[in-house]
C-alpha cells in the first residue's frame, strides 16, 4: 500500500499542476468538519470551531508517508510553537483514512497539529484542491495550503509542490494578521 503511494507521490512531483486554486484571498472558506487524529487520538475536526481560537492554517498534501508530505509534516511540526504564539492552529488534509492518519499524526505530525481524513473528497473538492495523476488515473489532493482568518475569509493561497513555501507564507501571513489586529 505505501509502495503505491510512494510511485503516486512520485508521479505528483513529476507531473506539475497549471491550474490554480479557484479559492481567492478574500473569499468565504468553506465550513467543514472531518475526522482528524492528533497524537494518535481520533476527534471531530470543525473549521467553524477552531476559528473561534484564531487564524487556522489548513494545508492539503497528497500522501501520508510519502517524501515530500513527511517533510512538509516535519516542518510544520517545527513551526507549531510560532503558530501558537500568534494564536493560530494548524491542520492537514489528505484523502487517507483516519488509520493512517492516526499513525502519521504521532510519528510524521509528531503529536503537534492534527491531520484529517477526507476519503471522500468532500473537503478537498470543497477547496478545490483535488489532483487527478493522469497516467495512473488515481485522485489526490494537491498540495495547496490557506491561511484562514478568524471571520471564515481566505486570507492567503499557495500551491506549490515544495514543501516550505506552505510553512514560510503561512507564517508570514498569521504574522501580519496578527499585527494588523493589534494596531
Amino acid at each position: 500500500m505505501r509502495a503505491i503511494g510512494a510511485i503516486a507521490a512520485a508521479l505528483l512531483t513529476l507531473v506539475s499542476s497549471a491550474a490554480l486554486a479557484a479559492l481567492k484571498p478574500g473569499d468565504v472558506a468553506p465550513d467543514f468538519t472531518l475526522w482528524a487524529a492528533q497524537g494518535g487520538k481520533d476527534f471531530s475536526f470543525s473549521l467553524s470551531q477552531a476559528l473561534k481560537k484564531g487564524p487556522v492554517v489548513l494545508y492539503f498534501y497528497p500522501k501520508s508517508f510519502t517524501s515530500v508530505c513527511t517533510v512538509e509534516a516535519h516542518e510544520f511540526a517545527e513551526a507549531m510553537e510560532q503558530f501558537a504564539a500568534m494564536g493560530a492552529s494548524v491542520i492537514g488534509v489528505s484523502s487517507d483514512k483516519i488509520a493512517t492518519q492516526r499513525e502519521f499524526s504521532s510519528t510524521e505530525c509528531r503529536d503537534k497539529f492534527p491531520v484529517g481524513a477526507d476519503p471522500d473528497f468532500k473537503v478537498i473538492n470543497a477547496y478545490d484542491a483535488a489532483f487527478k495523476v493522469p497516467v495512473a488515473g488515481a485522485m489526490f489532493a494537491n498540495r495547496i495550503s490557506y491561511v484562514i482568518a478568524p471571520d471564515g475569509k481566505i486570507l492567503s493561497v499557495v500551491e506549490d509542490s515544495g514543501a516550505t513555501k506552505h510553512i514560510q507564507n503561512a507564517l508570514a501571513v498569521v504574522k501580519q494578521w496578527r499585527d494588523a489586529q493589534a494596531k
